[in-house]
């Protein structure tokens, strides 16, 4: 690594310049880190263990790895990533980053300035789900968001859609395929007549009124309450939470962003990189629907790029 002048410790080479600062250390970020050391790049590793898919016990859809806590998984990665001598880990949050001529400098919670060439931000993004009494418990075990990644567990149950986003009119159809009980909670929300004639026609319940409340045991969903009392007995609810991102660096550092169904990411190609010179992102940060496959790819992809860019061709 070259050294580079640290202005707070008031002397010269004292901060080390990585090759690629690598911002988030769950699926894409590890991902793209392997690449990066794979490549015998310096990497400056930053986790701060706060991961959006902790509430979930088992990641499901990953080849070889169906099955497993993503926690469990994203900690193997970690350990096969710091095997590799280029790799340096921070458990830190990185507060802040700007641009200092060819590089960047980044400031983490603790105080401490690190310096890298490139930046690949894999932050993820942060579920707000509507302050519904019961369903912070219930979520990520029998409130969730995607049938590819729950449904099949959540198979032949009572199902409730609650309708935070038109993408919930699609979701009930779908989940024709997982159950034949399924109910729309329209949650005060509007509904065409031919939309309602044709889900009823389908065998789908609907409910007009509020959803005040998520009865259960221990996260095991047991009905629906209404505004006005009535009980709704379901054991499973989908719902599209909206999205806001876990870190505000893309923004700070001026990365172009686009609204997608449920919220905000960053506009990135195929290959994660960014509308500002240098800096790469992957994962949920740079894809309107969050993905474990998709974001392990992504990180890969974006590695290889982030490695290229430091390349000299002739």
């Amino acid at each position: 690594m070259n050294r580079a002048e640290n202005p707070a410790s008031g002397g010269l080479n004292a901060v080390a310049i990585a090759d690629v600062a690598v911002i988030g250390g769950s699926f894409a970020g590890i991902s793209a880190a392997l690449m990066l050391a794979r490549g015998r790049r310096s990497v400056t590793l930053f986790d701060s263990g706060v991961t959006r898919n902790r509430f979930s016990a088992h990641s499901h859809g990953l080849f070889g790895h169906d099955g497993t806590p993503p926690d469990a998984l994203r900690l193997a990665g970690r350990a096969q990533v710091l095997a590799y001598p280029t790799v340096a880990l921070h458990e830190a949050r990185v507060t802040a980053a700007v641009a200092d001529g060819d590089s960047f400098r980044l400031t983490d919670d603790a105080g401490h300035t690190h310096v890298a060439r490139r930046l690949l931000l894999a932050t993820g993004q942060t579920d707000i789900l509507p302050p519904l009494p019961g369903l912070a418990e219930c979520w990520g075990i029998t409130a969730v968001h995607c049938p590819y990644c729950h449904g099949y567990e959540l198979a032949d149950r009572p199902t409730g859609v609650l309708m935070l986003h038109p993408a919930a009119l699609h979701q009930v159809q779908m989940l024709a395929h997982w159950t034949a009980d399924r109910a729309l909670f329209l949650h005060g929300q509007p509904l065409e007549d031919d939309m309602r004639r044709h889900l009823t026609a389908e065998g789908v319940a609907i409910h007009d009124a509020p959803v005040a409340a998520l009865l259960h045991e221990a996260g095991q969903l047991r009905a629906l309450v209404l505004e006005g009392g009535q009980q709704v007995a379901r054991e499973a609810v989908y719902l599209g939470a909206r999205t806001v991102f876990a870190s505000d660096l893309a923004l700070s550092l001026g990365c172009a962003v686009t609204e997608g169904p449920f919220g905000n990411h960053v506009v990135a190609d195929e290959w994660g990189v960014t509308s500002v010179p240098g800096v790469f992102a992957a994962g949920d940060l740079a894809r309107p629907m969050p993905s474990a496959p998709q974001a392990v790819a992504d990180g890969a992809k974006a590695g290889v790029a982030c490695h290229r860019s430091l390349m000299t061709f002739a």
